[in-house]
């Protein structure tokens, strides 16, 4: 049965030349699941919006949405907020109330639904999503993760005949992720909800999806089956970066049959083909200087005196000219750890060093005089101009030795990028203190993987420089790529650190896609390009390692 209905869609922003959504016409059956991909900027947020009544932004739309075949702008607000869910890709925006109950019960309580009805549903909704051990909580004491599965809790108790969720899991582990996605599958099955998802984060999400629809430059060019859109993405390496790992491998090598999608298919590919005589790759030497950059030593940190400690006896030593990425769950301290080392917080035992002083030496904001700087997670926070030409002239930042091309987002609003673009606009001002020591947190929120890659490029070119980079991140693929050193942070310290080829394989969780897809097979394979090496080693195709 047909639910929804967009034909010849097409938008464009107040005092924008081109469109943001171009001639897009797709239809969505009760019960589909649709997973929408695309890179940074082009028209995914935009077209999820345009489909939710109370979240159209303004500008010039042309074309039809209709839901159950009534036009979405003559849609009342009730039926509106009750057939249509919508979960953004930031939780704390969502958030209305002090508490977790309250959050569950005020879309119902806006609808006028009898109390005892409201009691009931909540009941039931917070059982499900097993919300009751913190169900009388205020929502500022939630992880990033239990807010986002607060998020969905609260839409759907709603019963939303289509649910529709913007990088849900932007902001979550990689355990928590791979919980919520398995989540929303099981909600798309028991309850035959419609749910269209955006994600850059595509390894869990295409396996269980039943259509992939592919955006660029606002037009959808891609959808269908997702073996059939992957494999006629072949000639776009740049989108079909993003696609899960064993698909990536299979295009890389050029076989034949049926796309994998998941660990498993790839992992049958990789030992039905290949003889796995070849197991290691040669581990690349790890060059950084003597001399340390960051250094923990014995800290504690707590946010006031009655509540626990976050950081517990934190001891970390981060050396001058390599990058290392700070990995871990939501609310394991890392972020408290970056902001103590940026002097944001002040720990209330022990010592931090930057550059071998302690932090109280640096007097007079000296800290921050091209010596350290920090990206934050919420890089709204970083904008104060109208302009992203006006951000950056006021901090001296050189867009021309930018490696990133700027030049379309220059004269827009910041709130108006996306969040990818957001990222890339924040860390080029970051970049004009000329810091050192640049902390980044979660610096690939919201970017595609070809912005992943880009963003890369873009560290290994500071660290060229000279530069010691210290990353906290969710994503394991990124760190993977690019980090010297990784490490495992769990209440509050460091339990683990080493090179990805000796980090990831240790893990079973915190680890990369091909880290699983070839354990017992390879020994030391953690990226695609690791993998795909050695398969090319083990037929013939490659002398050397």
């Amino acid at each position: 049965m047909e639910i929804l209905k967009v034909k010849d869609l097409n938008f464009t922003y107040p005092q924008c030349s081109s469109p943001a959504v171009r001639d897009i016409s797709f239809t969505a059956e009760r019960g589909e699941f649709i997973a929408l991909c695309g890179a940074t900027g082009s028209g995914k947020s935009t077209l999820l919006r345009l489909l939710k009544r109370e979240l159209v932004p303004l500008g010039d739309m042309s074309g039809s949405v209709m839901i159950y075949g009534k036009p979405v702008c003559d849609m009342d607000g009730r039926t509106s907020a009750s057939s249509v869910g919508f979960v953004m890709q930031r939780p704390q925006q969502q958030i209305v109330t002090d508490k977790v109950w309250h959050e569950l019960a005020f879309g119902l309580e806006n609808l006028g639904t009898p109390p005892d009805e409201i009691a009931r549903r909540t009941a039931e909704m917070a059982s499900y999503f097993g919300i009751g051990s913190w169900y009388e909580k205020d929502v500022s004491e939630l992880s990033g993760g239990q807010m986002q599965l607060l998020n969905l809790a609260a839409v759907l108790v709603m019963q939303p005949d289509i649910l529709i969720l913007d990088e849900p899991t932007a902001q979550l582990d990689p355990i928590a992720a791979a919980d919520f996605i398995s989540t929303l599958k099981k909600l798309n099955r028991e309850l035959s909800l419609t749910m269209i998802v955006v994600e850059h984060r595509l390894e869990d999400i295409v396996p269980v999806c039943d259509r992939l629809m592919v955006m660029d430059k606002g037009s959808l060019i891609a959808d269908g089956s997702p073996e059939n859109v992957i494999s006629s993405l072949k000639c776009r390496p740049d989108i079909l970066l993003g696609m899960p790992a064993a698909s990536r491998i299979f295009a890389s090598l050029g076989a034949e049959g049926v796309c994998p999608l998941t660990v498993r298919q790839g992992r049958d590919l990789i030992q039905d083909r290949y003889s796995g005589d070849i197991r290691s790759l040669p581990e690349d030497a790890h060059g950084h200087g003597s001399d340390p950059a960051l250094e923990f030593r014995e800290v504690y940190f707590r946010y006031d005196r009655y509540s626990d400690d976050i950081l517990t006896g934190t001891d970390l030593k981060i050396f001058t000219g390599e990058i290392f990425c700070i990995l871990g769950g939501n609310g394991s301290g890392k972020t408290t750890a970056l902001s103590a080392a940026a002097g944001l917080l002040r720990p209330y035992s022990g010592h931090i060093r930057v550059f071998g002083k302690k932090l109280k030496e640096y007097k007079n904001r000296s800290l921050y005089n091209n010596c350290l700087a920090m990206l934050p997670q919420d890089v709204q926070t970083v904008f104060l101009k109208n302009t992203v030409r006006e951000e950056l002239s006021e901090c001296g930042a050189d867009i021309d030795s930018f490696p990133y091309d700027m030049e379309g987002l220059l004269d827009k609003h910041p709130y108006d990028l996306s969040g990818g673009q957001q990222q890339i606009a924040a860390l080029a001002k970051v970049l004009a203190a000329k810091p050192k020591l640049l902390l980044l947190d979660e610096p690939t929120k919201g970017l595609d993987a070809h912005s992943r890659r880009e963003m890369t490029d873009i560290l290994f070119r500071l660290r060229e420089q000279g530069m010691t980079i210290v990353i906290v991140t969710h994503d394991v693929e990124f760190a993977a790529s690019c980090g010297d050193r990784c490490a495992m942070f769990f209440r509050g310290k460091v339990v683990s650190a080493g090179t990805p080829r000796t980090f990831f394989p240790q893990n079973s969780f915190y680890t990369t896609a091909v880290s699983r897809m070839t354990r017992g097979i390879f020994d030391n394979a953690v990226t695609v390009e690791d993998a795909v090496r050695l398969c090319r080693a083990n037929s013939g195709k490659e002398d050397a390692l």
